[in-house]
């Protein structure tokens, strides 16, 4: 994956370049629109392609129905503090959705929860995306019919700013599940890194560097429980932490969903040199057959214990 200000230098262009037809905006087998609202809403309750052209933008939307993606050329494309519904850059409510290549900034509201995507139904698949300096990348409501797929995406300097409440870079509510893979969690700015309350996990070959965080909490929150894998991750515990105590936690709110059979294995696990304190790999409260094996970890991380 790209380096992140390599893209974003690449991604703060000037304007928009305008695609035939006189709108950046180009719906594939339709036409091209001046609004990002206007394309989705002439794609309505089909299903359709966005075609981004190469631009800053303030600018967002809606989706409440059909299957809609929005793509544009990795880094790009930039979405700069336009937020709908008080809530994000993307609102999406539809059957299901996805989102290629853009880069999502300065997502703030006022409640402290602004994202670049807010999900609230359908499956959403997300892939060369980059979310930064905000508060939220994404936030979920709640689906249990769907899922949430995350693939070579970038989370930066997000969290509870300002003052925000609640915040995480990677926030999902009682989806049917989630897979994270191959993306970036670094420099937080506090909350969890990711705080997941599917009950089905997977969050495979990614990497969790807090060296540069400020005011973090957990890498990964299950904070019901979930089964599923977290395996082939790295990890760098920083220090300047709200909560250092823990790395991994499952169900440290209560159980909802069985743990039994996660496996948290072949993770790579190390200290910032600040770090002054000891730690935990997984902290268990659920008590419900973590299997956790294979792990490397620094000196000073304790790879499991219950709670």
């Amino acid at each position: 994956m790209r380096h992140i200000v390599a893209l974003l230098a690449a991604s703060f262009l000037a304007a928009p370049a305008l695609s035939q037809g006189g709108g950046p905006y180009s719906v594939e087998g339709g036409g091209s629109y001046a609004s990002l609202q206007d394309a989705v809403n002439a794609i309505g309750g089909g299903s359709g392609t966005i075609r981004i052209a190469p631009g800053r933008y303030r600018d967002c939307a809606v989706q409440t129905a059909g299957r809609i993606a929005f793509v544009a050329e990795p880094g790009k494309v930039v979405f700069d503090g336009a937020i709908c519904e008080g809530k994000a850059t993307l609102v999406l409510r539809g059957q299901g959705a996805k989102v290629d290549g853009i880069v999502f900034t300065r997502t703030f509201v006022p409640d402290g929860n602004g994202a670049g995507i807010r999900i609230e139904t359908g499956n959403l698949e997300v892939v060369n995306t980059m979310f930064v300096d905000g508060q939220c990348g994404i936030l979920s409501a709640e689906d249990p019919s769907s899922t949430i797929s995350i693939d070579k995406t970038t989370f930066a300097r997000l969290g509870k700013h300002p003052d925000g409440t609640g915040a995480h870079a990677l926030y999902i509510g009682n989806y049917g599940g989630l897979r994270v893979t191959r993306s970036r969690f670094e420099q937080g700015t506090g909350g969890h890194y990711v705080k997941s309350r599917a009950p089905r996990i997977e969050i495979i070959d990614n990497s969790f560097d807090d060296s540069r965080g400020h005011t973090t909490n957990y890498m990964i929150d299950l904070p019901n429980g979930a089964s599923g894998r977290i395996a082939d991750n790295s990890f760098v515990q920083g220090p300047d932490k709200e909560n250092y105590s823990t790395m991994i936690t499952v169900a440290p709110e209560g159980i909802e969903h069985s743990s039994r059979g996660l496996v948290v294995e072949n993770n790579r696990a190390s200290l910032a040199p600040a770090f002054k304190y000891e730690t935990v790999f997984v902290g268990d409260w659920a008590k419900d057959g973590v299997i956790v094996r294979g792990n490397t970890l620094a000196p000073r991380i304790r790879e499991y214990a219950t709670r």
